[in-house]
Order: C-alpha cells, then sequence, then structure tokens
C-alpha cells in the first residue's frame, strides 16, 4: 500500500467494534488465533466499512442499498494517495477540483478526497438510484455538502460531455471502471478468488455490486478506450485523465490507445496484499 495510506496494518476489529457495535456479531477469531470477519459476507464488510468510516473519516452516516458495491476502503484510499502524488509534481494550486466518472451509491472516492486531502469533487453516474443514493450520503453528513456535487450522466454514450461545465478545470479525473465483460465472467472470476482465499462461492443472488458496476460490453479494455477518446474533447479542462485496470495484460492495447490520440501515459503500479493492480494516468499538457 500507499506509505501515506493509513489502513497499511491490519484492521483493529477490538477498536472498530467499540466504534460502531453493530460490527461485534460478524467478528470472530479464525484458526490462527486472530479477529476477523467473513470477507465474502456482505453484510460484514458493510459493517466494517461503516466502522472505519466512522472511526478514521467522521463519516457517522453512510449507506448503500442493497446489492449495491460495498467497496473495500483501504484499496480505494491508496487511490486517492496516488493521485495526490501525480498531480503534486507541478500543481500549485491551493485548490483542487476531481472528477470521479461512475461515482456509484458508496460515493467512496469523493468522500476519501474531500476528508484526506479536502478536495472538492463532483461526482457522476449513469444510475439514477446510485446518484440518489450518493446525494443521500452527502447530505448526511453536512460539511460534505460544501466540498462534493454529484451529477446524473444522462447520456449512456458520454463519460465527460453532459457533466463537465465549460467553465470548469479539473486537476484530474478518476475512474474505477467495471472490470468484467459479463454477469458470467464477474461471478466466476469472484468465485476463484473467494476459493483461494478459503471463502466459500457465491452466487448471483448475493453478488454485491450492480451491473453497471461491475461488467459492461467489451469491459474495461473498450470501457477505458472509450474514455481515452472522449478526453479529447476535454484535453483543456482536465490536467489528468486517470483510471483503474484491474487485468494487466489490457496495457498495451490501452498505452497504444493513449499513444493514438498524442497524449503521453504514466502506470502507476498499486498493491495490497497479494492484489496487484494499476492506475493509469495521461495527459495532454
Amino acid at each position: 500500500m500507499h506509505p501515506k495510506n493509513k489502513h497499511n496494518s491490519s484492521y483493529n476489529f477490538t477498536n472498530l467494534s467499540k466504534t460502531h457495535p453493530d460490527l461485534t456479531s460478524h467478528v470472530f477469531i479464525n484458526s490462527y488465533g486472530i479477529k476477523t470477519i467473513d470477507f465474502s459476507d456482505k453484510e460484514a464488510v458493510f459493517h466494517l466499512n461503516k466502522a472505519i468510516l466512522k472511526r478514521e473519516y467522521n463519516i457517522n452516516d453512510w449507506h448503500i442499498p442493497e446489492n449495491y458495491l460495498c467497496p473495500p476502503i483501504p484499496g480505494r484510499a491508496d487511490y486517492i494517495h496516488h493521485l495526490h502524488d501525480l498531480i503534486s509534481e507541478n500543481n500549485k494550486e491551493s485548490s483542487i477540483l476531481g472528477l470521479d466518472i461512475g461515482v456509484g451509491a458508496s460515493c467512496i472516492y469523493p468522500i476519501l478526497g474531500s476528508r484526506l486531502y479536502n478536495w472538492d469533487m463532483v461526482g457522476c453516474d449513469i444510475h439514477e438510484n446510485s446518484v440518489k443514493a450518493a446525494l443521500q450520503n452527502i447530505e448526511a453528513t453536512p460539511d460534505l455538502k460544501k466540498k462534493i456535487k454529484i451529477r446524473h450522466q444522462k447520456n449512456n454514450a458520454n463519460i465527460f460531455e453532459g457533466v463537465i461545465n465549460t467553465d470548469e478545470y479539473y486537476q484530474f479525473s478518476m475512474c474505477n471502471p467495471p472490470f468484467h465483460t459479463s454477469e458470467e465472467e464477474a461471478v466466476k472470476l469472484t468465485n476463484t478468488k473467494m476459493k483461494n482465499l478459503g471463502y466459500s462461492v457465491i452466487n448471483t443472488s448475493n453478488f454485491g455490486g450492480q451491473a453497471n458496476e461491475l461488467w459492461c460490453n467489451g469491459g474495461e479494455k473498450l470501457f477505458i478506450k472509450r474514455m481515452i477518446k472522449q478526453s479529447v474533447d476535454f484535453k483543456d479542462q482536465i490536467e489528468w485523465f486517470t483510471s483503474l485496470v484491474s487485468k494487466s495484460n489490457n496495457l498495451p492495447k490501452i498505452k497504444k490507445y493513449i499513444k493514438k490520440v498524442n497524449a503521453t501515459s504514466r502506470i502507476i503500479d498499486m498493491s495490497q496484499g497479494n492484489k496487484k493492480s494499476r492506475i493509469v494516468a495521461w495527459t495532454f499538457q
């Protein structure tokens, strides 16, 4: 993890349970004598997130609708810290404005960006229910309302158009794209991961995440290709365009797409335990 990530050490379930007592019933001692939770249990992960947000980020009221993606906060915080490093290299601005594409019901990236670095954030999503849920999470914490705006992307074909106002300038955009090409692929790969971690497999009825959050036609490679193509029209309004890339074998094609639009690219590696991921960033400036 990033050295500034406050989640570098193991979860302190004793303290987290004191902060959020509803977590207590989900905590148990594993065969190694260590307190943990079942990370394949959506409700357990949800209460872990609530405890972390309450204890570490002063977010006392956070919710997501049933069957929506419940994000692991340490990994999301890592993206924020790496973005801070990226935009700090040449940026002397005292105020930072960032755009989260596909903000989701959790609104987790804008919340973390605001809390960790006092950034102003705009989050957008094509899913009306996600927009409503994200707005509810912002409105539940009054000081966030001054820092975060949520906008509905009404045209599925657009990524930036219809969201960015003509008078706005963003230091960065960020995105956690739908990784998979189909529901079947998403379930298969998640079951493999759960088996490797020693947890039971899942089925579609308890699979956390909506279709637009987890899979799309062409998966992340095609989604990022569209983003790169459309970024050309907003090269004077966004300094750094960025996206997570889950599958390393997609990188050669993605780099080729960026080169084709005459932008400069950078790959930022990330790791959380055994999980490897990376950020692709490109700029026209």
